[in-house]
């Protein structure tokens, strides 16, 4: 049933970014390696630099975490989009090397939980997900709406990826994950594979359920089905979110992350424009419209009224 409730909207203060690029920084080519996570919104950010910026040329190579601290470490890009910044191993590794490299958090993502359109068990607590992704719960019958969809089928976008990360590092507490778990290659298969496995759970970056047509980021992408989530048994509605921007701003949906920018380009070149550009208003816009948080600029909320978001 429909349920009218409050959403707070975002809106992004003009307030441009403090940082000014180089005079070489907008000219010349160079590869940067996103987490595939994040690869629409890069995409985009990268496409308005080059079309503002005619001498320059960016080259994503779309990877999961593991591959783009090593390309960082390699010296075989100078720019990396992920989800954590450079350890004090790792750093210490930059300055053996008499380099100093540069990180920013450019944005706040949220972590989705997707279940097939026709799966009416829409509610998830944190406590229960750890179970899931630790084996101990295995099955749609052992949760409380009993459903009769079998073996939960719980999906992942890749083996390496900064999700199964998070999922150890911020969920499990570090607890091993169950060796029943999926892995996709990329966030798409994970949506298709969901979109027709009704008895699979995705878990996926928010900006790849996002409804590209709706731009106040109020609803989700119609080929799955996004689930509140909530930090205990979720027994009332309202203390369960969904991954709208707002609840991920004020910290009140559950399963969020960084997103940061690292650089090392001690030459100055094009990856401190890029750099630069995704902290500046412009770049922030991008975020903004992809359905995550913009990090570095100013934000207020604004109520709304929805009747779209439904417990069904």
């Amino acid at each position: 049933m429909n349920k009218l409730v409050y959403i707070p909207l975002l809106v992004l203060s003009l307030v441009a970014c403090k940082n000014n690029p180089k005079q070489n920084a907008t000219s010349g080519v160079i590869a940067i390696a996103v987490d595939k996570n994040f690869e629409p919104i890069i995409q985009q950010e990268a496409d308005v630099f080059e079309g503002l910026y005619s001498l320059s040329g960016i080259v994503p190579r779309y990877v999961d975490e593991v591959t783009a601290f090593n390309l960082l470490l390699k010296d075989s890009v100078g720019l990396i989009i992920t989800t954590r910044g450079l350890s004090a191993q790792e750093m210490e590794s930059f300055h053996a090397r008499k380099m100093y490299p540069n990180q920013i958090q450019i944005a706040k993502d949220g972590i989705a939980l997707i279940v097939h359109r026709s799966n009416r068990d829409t509610l998830m607590s944190t406590a229960t997900l750890k179970k899931i992704l630790c084996g101990e719960i295995t099955t749609w019958g052992q949760l409380k709406t009993g459903n009769g969809l079998g073996a939960i089928q719980l999906v992942f976008d890749h083996p390496s990826s900064s999700t199964v990360r998070y999922a150890i590092d911020s969920i499990c507490k570090n607890k091993p994950l169950s060796k029943k778990l999926f892995a996709q290659q990329t966030p798409e298969q994970v949506v298709q594979y969901v979109s027709r496995t009704p008895s699979a759970i995705g878990i996926i970056g928010v900006n790849w359920v996002g409804n590209q047509e709706d731009t106040s980021k109020l609803s989700f992408s119609r080929s799955v089905r996004v689930m509140s989530v909530s930090t205990e048994d979720p027994a009332i509605p309202s203390e369960s979110y969904k991954p709208y921007q707002a609840y991920i701003a004020l910290g009140q949906y559950p399963l969020c992350r960084d997103v940061f920018a690292v650089m090392n380009d001690p030459r100055g070149g094009v990856a401190s424009g890029f750099y630069t550009f995704l902290c500046s208003d412009r770049g922030q816009r991008i975020i903004l419209k992809s359905g995550l948080v913009p990090a570095t600029q100013p934000l207020r909320i604004v109520n709304t009224k929805t009747n779209t978001y439904t417990y069904d």
